[in-house]
């Protein structure tokens, strides 16, 4: 049992990210009172269902009244309606974070709708999985990984040390980073391989015709593993890309320039190039198992996941 944080957390959108938010607060009691709002009567119902909150509402004004922490779980598109529609019900001295995978447009959205007297604190929790919904989350999807808080200049260092304190008891690591710095670190790591998933199954689905269906009957090789990233939720990624407009372009471009020089590898017979870039990209997979970020079970460990 750990030790209360938050008499009152509104949760704002109960997808993947915010049920698994729920159900750490309610197996660690971290909160008196958890209110679960979405836009979505079925999702709210279903929400209910599952017992993630204990007061439910489609209001998301009427859900952060008196609550001290408020978790806007939305894609980033609507981060700033959301803003605008909670700011006149705010509690003084309320935390307000996000999870959205961009921050620099969180902030331009959501910074300009809220008071003065609340601590706006935006997060990034980098864990997931391809599944949406409020069916998806689970206990511990934050344990080992990391959240990047991106508190603008000036916010109270009392009201970031307290939602460092939430997410390390969820079990995640915490980090700081200037949000401009977090959009291109997440525009490499996170934003460009989705954005490739979703062209290479784009692609092989164009080819249907032409293989004779035999992409989805040979799946067990590399395709499969792009085709995890790339059933994500659309509407989620369709805002990232529009909200991280310029590190993801900056990052394409970067990538285009690399994947001409291994075209010309493999045009030219240049085994010893491919064999160098081969080596190096397979150690940078070794050092992301060491450190924890990943497991080196057969098939990325999915099928623990699947048994969990």
């Amino acid at each position: 049992m750990m030790a209360q944080q938050f008499e009152t957390i509104a949760l704002i959108g109960i997808g993947l990210i915010g049920s698994s938010i729920a159900r750490d607060i309610r197996e660690k009691q971290l909160a008196g009172t958890i209110v679960v709002t979405t836009r979505s009567e079925a999702t709210l119902k279903r929400a209910g269902e599952l017992g993630l909150g204990d007061r439910y509402t489609l209001s998301a004004a009427e859900a952060v009244e008196g609550a001290d922490l408020v978790v806007v779980s939305v894609p980033v598109g609507a981060s700033g309606a959301v803003a605008a529609e909670i700011a006149a019900h705010l509690k003084p001295g309320a935390i307000v974070t996000d999870v959205g995978s961009t921050k620099g447009s969180v902030i331009a959205q959501m910074a300009p709708h809220l008071p003065k007297d609340v601590h706006f604190v935006p997060g990034h929790p980098i864990a997931g999985t391809e599944h949406s919904g409020p069916d998806a989350g689970f206990a511990g999807l934050f344990r080992g990984r990391w959240c990047i808080l991106t508190p603008p200049a000036g916010t109270d260092e009392e009201a970031v040390a307290r939602l460092r304190l939430f997410w390390e008891t969820l079990g995640s690591m915490v980090d700081e980073m200037d949000p401009e710095h977090h959009d291109k670190v997440l525009a490499i790591v996170s934003h460009l391989p989705h954005i490739i998933a979703y062209n290479i199954v784009g692609t092989a689905d164009d080819l249907e015709t032409v293989t004779e269906s035999e992409v989805i009957k040979y799946s067990a090789s590399g395709f499969r593993d792009f085709t995890r990233l790339a059933a994500s939720d659309p509407t989620m990624w369709r805002d990232v890309c529009l909200h991280n407009k310029d590190a993801i372009l900056e990052m394409l471009a970067r990538f285009s320039e690399d994947l001409a020089s291994l075209q010309r590898a493999i045009r030219w017979g240049d085994g010893d190039k491919l064999f160098d870039l081969f080596t190096r990209t397979r150690a940078i997979r070794r050092s992301i198992v060491q450190a924890g970020q990943d497991t080196a079970m057969p098939d990325f460990g999915r099928h623990a996941m699947d048994q969990k």
